[in-house]
């Protein structure tokens, strides 16, 4: 057989659809897939002529899976939902038989056309349609009839290249307009302008989202571990542009992933890596200041097995990884003050401080099941347990850390049913995710200080931290825990029209606790009274329940498209999605009295100048409902000027809804049930402030005991605690997306390339914000004769600083995504990836960040560079085989300067500071090279032995991140003609400190047995 070219007859494309709506809008690309399964069609010819009486059979080579469809009347063929892998394609017709091999990978669609009688078995290089990823005998194809920005990351990728923290989601970057930050603490994710929180990953089509906390997804917020075990990922598409109506829960990033499965074959893979601190260069620090390397050490290890229970029918895969981390704690005393200086009990637990652990279990298991042809179920379930010891160095000795366990389990159970026309695929999922960092000491924590320099003989001078013991000052409780359902229905027995429809409903119960500090915090000062303290910092039940904050949310999402080949050459694809969520806890909040008395009460918020209505802010518990208005319209084309699909000009618009997360929400509640009191021990050198007389004590023994401070909140209630309010009327943020771009496959040096350029223009709306809500008496927040800063007094009666949320945070980004790439194939043995991004980002609010007190809102605020992102980035990569069992790898990664954050007191036209972010005065902001060479020895039986090294930032280069943010003096507004200092140093690095971005040259060393 021969492949017959596209343009020779006109195909009918089934493209994805999304379903269950109450409106159209428009899509993305030309997928007929639910999320992860991958769909084959074409055309069946017999004697260069349609086939009227043909049958077109896919049985997966490692699992034998089977579907099989009849043909159309023009003789077309569709072959949906099967799983990503390697199919046999068999054509019986007229009595003739025939069979092709293919390979399908995540979420795409192959055009395949195939003849019986001397007409064509596949099409040649840039003709088979819709598979990015696809091989065709050995030979890698790509789809390029899509309106979609997706790029997709292999098997052969994620095994290759080189890498040190094991987490799937660090290949991300490799694709434009995505960026992964890799740190001791852990990996972020993030596109464009917007922060990580904006992206969700689905896994076999369920999404990830953390509901509660940062990070996009669980497990990936404030942890070093990694959300999923890689041994357990197949492959991942990532989607910098969204725009199918099926993804929900997010307004930049979407990444699909598909999970491994076991096969006829017993296989299975063990592996153990680990580097230490003689596997590193020195660090910038120990370098410069000659300093000898702090111990450290990480290790990973895991296995994976999977095989047949009923060959053909039922398999099983399982798989365990674990990650530890040994990080010495550097116990470093303020100003410099050796240990030996030091009171005995804070001298002993500075010495006793070895260092912070960390632990991480991940398993993960998959029962796949085939009844019958029409038939697949399965059942995933996934847990993750950490364990993990922080803030511990510097000035916090080990008693004085924290311990942040987290854990989750997933499960889900899924059932796809598919027919000659339609597909339905179901999935009942559960998840219980919690976060939950606890002090280590349960005990008072003595904070020792001493005077600033220069300050030793003034009356309550400003305090110099020296060391921290006793009982930290952190405590949280949140998760998530719930049932879902979701249900996509496709339909593609309309020529031309590929109709997809879903719904998603969960109930999930979302929980979130703050407490800060849980232990009071007791001061002392080291140069004055070491047995008598100062001050003491605690928090005592007030207004509303010590428990967490729990609501019972319930989530709706529908949604409909169709994917529409107007002609040969032109597929429109349009669709809506609807998303609804209530959260009972914000919604039925009642405000309580003694804060409502408080806010009538104060001049400043019943001014006439005053510039909102606190009001707008006060529940009764009938004033709040659930936004019903998301409503996200979607549309996308693609042209195929070619006719061939080697030249594609494809574009989309579409709005897309992320959620405001619940930590936000649950603030107004747990903010007041756990208030924060600071008392004033009258002694020498501390002597009480007059501003505060009612927080002003004589020392006495009884107040180390925790009851007796209980005893002074009662009697002075709500004294000090702040007030979260959030608007009656909060939105949910959301993003629009713009894009327009090109793509190409063409034959250079004998080697099919792949090439993308594209424009997009995203618009971000409606973060959350909280802004200070106190006000002057005239009802004016800053002071006369300013416009930033100068925040106003905490005059609300009876409470501290009043906080107020509503939606404000906006960004702005326009990029240019330019890719490149050469797909790794066995036959020539080398692929590269070359990902380049432009990216004009702007922001009203730096980094995104949910708190402004300088600011009365953002309004009339500029929006100022994104801080972060940097204007030009390269990343490529490449993978070579080069034989006897070698393979090389390599990725390289520069970008320009990101942006930082700085306040500006020196512009020539103002008498006022203002925030005003720039570039440091580098040309390059970060650059890294690292290399992997494997070797793989084969012993004649069915184990393969392996050794790995991966060398990380082989050059050692320094990315500096501590650059002088000062820009200078301002002008004194009450000398008239004064002008203001400059700082000729401001944006250079500064010389005084060598911090620099994760890591130096590391060298990492793996063992692993395949069998």
């Amino acid at each position: 057989m021969t492949y017959i070219p596209l343009r020779s007859r006109p195909l009918s494309r089934s493209l994805l659809s999304v379903a269950l709506g109450t409106c159209i809008a428009f899509a993305a690309p030309a997928a007929l897939a639910q999320s992860t399964a991958a769909t084959i069609r074409g055309q069946v010819m017999v004697d260069s002529s349609p086939a009227t009486d043909a049958r077109v059979t896919a049985i997966n080579t490692a699992t034998g899976l089977s579907r099989s469809v009849g043909v159309s009347a023009n003789g077309n063929y569709n072959l949906a939902g099967l799983p990503p892998g390697t199919y046999r394609l068999q054509v019986d017709a007229n009595g003739q038989s025939t069979s092709q091999t293919v390979t399908v990978a995540v979420g795409q669609t192959a055009t395949l056309n195939l003849g019986v009688g001397g007409v064509a078995e596949s099409a040649p290089a840039g003709e088979a349609q819709d598979l990015d990823t696809v091989r065709v005998t050995a030979e890698a194809l790509v789809e390029t009839k899509t309106s979609e920005i997706a790029t997709y990351i292999s098997q052969k990728q994620i095994d290759s290249l080189p890498q040190n923290s094991r987490n799937f989601l660090s290949f991300a970057d490799i694709v434009p307009g995505v960026t992964v930050t890799n740190s001791p603490t852990g990996a972020s994710i993030r596109s464009g302008a917007q922060v990580s929180n904006a992206v969700n990953v689905f896994i076999d089509g369920v999404g990830q989202k953390d509901y509660v906390l940062r990070g996009g997804i669980t497990g990936q917020d404030s942890t070093p571990g990694n959300p999923f075990p890689q041994l357990g990922i197949a492959e991942y598409k990532v989607i910098s542009s969204n725009y199918k109506a099926e993804y929900d829960q997010l307004s930049s990033a979407g990444i699909t992933a598909v999970t491994k499965s076991g096969t006829n074959e017993f296989e299975g893979q063990f592996f153990w890596d680990y580097t230490a601190q003689d596997f590193r260069a020195k660090t910038a620090d120990e370098n410069f200041r000659g300093r000898d390397k702090v111990r450290s050490g990480t290790e990973h290890y895991g296995v994976a097995i999977g095989g047949p229970i009923l060959m053909d029918r039922l398999h099983y895969f399982v798989t365990y990884e674990a990650k530890e981390i040994e990080r010495v704690a550097s116990i470093t005393p303020g100003r410099n003050i050796p240990i030996d200086a030091l009171p005995p009990p804070y001298r002993e637990a500075a010495l006793a401080t070895t260092g912070s652990p960390f632990k991480e279990d991940l398993f993960f298991g998959k029962l796949s099941w085939t009844p019958g042809d029409a038939h697949l179920i399965e059942f995933t379930a996934k847990y993750r347990q950490e364990d993990d010891i922080v803030g511990v160095d510097g000035i916090n000795t080990f008693q004085y850390g924290t311990t942040r366990a987290g854990e989750e389990t997933r499960l889900d159970l899924r059932y796809q049913y598919s027919t000659e026309n339609w597909l339905n695929d179901a999935h009942i999922t559960y998840e219980d995710a919690s976060f939950g960092p606890l002090p280590l000491t349960i005990a008072p924590g003595l904070r020792l200080l001493t005077p600033a320099e220069g300050q030793e003989t003034v009356n309550n001078p400003n305090m110099s931290a020296i060391l921290n013991i006793g009982g930290g000052p952190d405590q949280q409780d949140k998760g998530q825990k719930g049932l879902g359902f979701q249900n996509d229905f496709t339909w593609f027995g309309f020529e031309g029209h590929t109709i997809k429809a879903g719904i998603k409903y969960k109930q999930i119960d979302v929980s979130a606790l703050q407490r800060s500090p849980p232990n009071p915090q007791y001061s002392f000062d080291l140069s004055r009274n070491l047995d008598v303290p100062y001050q003491v910092q605690f928090t005592a039940s007030g207004l509303g329940t010590a428990e967490p904050v729990l609501s019972e949310n319930k989530q709706l999402g529908l949604y409909i498209q169709d994917d529409w080949d107007v002609t040969d050459r032109l597929t429109v694809n349009l669709g809506v999605r609807w998303d609804y969520e209530t959260t009972p806890s914000y919604e039925d909040h009642v405000t309580p009295q003694a804060v409502v008395d408080a806010l009538a009460a104060s001049p400043g918020l019943n001014a006439p100048g005053v510039d909102y209505d606190y009001r707008q802010f006060v529940s009764t518990g009938r004033e709040r409902s659930a936004t019903k208005g998301n409503f996200q319209p979607r549309v996308g084309f693609s042209y195929d000027f070619s006719g061939d699909e080697s030249f594609v000009l494809f574009g989309g618009a579409g709005r897309s809804y992320n959620r405001n997360q619940f930590d936000y929400l649950a603030r107004e509640q747990y903010g007041l049930a756990f208030q924060r009191y600071t008392y004033q021990f009258n002694q020498p050198g501390h002597e009480c402030r007059t501003s505060s007389p009612q927080s002003c004590l004589d020392w006495d023994p009884s107040y180390f005991d925790q009851a007796t401070l209980d005893q002074l909140a009662a009697a002075a209630p709500n004294v000090g605690s702040e007030v979260f309010l959030i608007d009656n009327d909060l939105k949910t943020p959301y993003s629009d997306q713009f894009s327009l771009g090109v793509r190409n496959v063409f034959e250079m040096g004998g080697q099919s390339w792949n090439s993308s350029a594209t424009l997009l223009h995203v618009l971000s709306h409606d973060g959350i914000l909280f802004t200070a809500g106190n006000r002057r008496d005239d009802g004016s927040f800053y002071e006369p004769g300013r416009t930033f800063g100068g925040i106003p007094p905490a005059n609300l009666p009876g409470f501290g600083r009043l906080l107020i949320g509503r939606n404000a945070v906006e960004t702005r980004l326009n990029s240019v995504l330019l890719s490149l790439d050469k797909p790794f194939t066995s036959d020539s043995g080398w692929g590269t990836t070359i990902a380049y991004t432009y990216s004009d980002a702007k922001e009203n609010r730096n980094n995104s960040d949910t708190f402004s007190f300088d600011y009365r809102d953002l309004d009339d605020v500029a929006f100022t560079r994104a801080i972060g992102i940097p204007r030009h980035r390269l990343v490529t990569t490449g993978i070579y085989d080069i034989g006897w069992g070698f393979t090389l790898s390599g990725k390289f990664e520069i970008s320009s300067p990101a942006a930082r954050e700085s306040l500006n007191c020196v512009a020539i036209d103002t008498l006022n500071c203002f925030f005003d972010s720039y570039y440091p005065e580098t040309s390059v902001g970060f650059k890294q090279f690292d290399i992997a060479l494997q070797k793989e020895w084969d012993t004649g039986t069915d184990i393969r032995l392996r050794v790995r090294a991966d060398v990380l930032n082989v050059f050692n280069w320094y990315n500096w991140t501590d650059y002088i943010d000062f820009r200078g003096d301002g002008r004194d507004p009450n000398v008239p003609g004064s002008v203001a200092n400059p700082n000729a140093n401001f944006g250079r690095r500064n010389p005084d400190s060598f911090a620099t971005a994760f890591p130096p040259r590391t060298f990492k060393l793996t063992f692993g047995i395949n069998w």
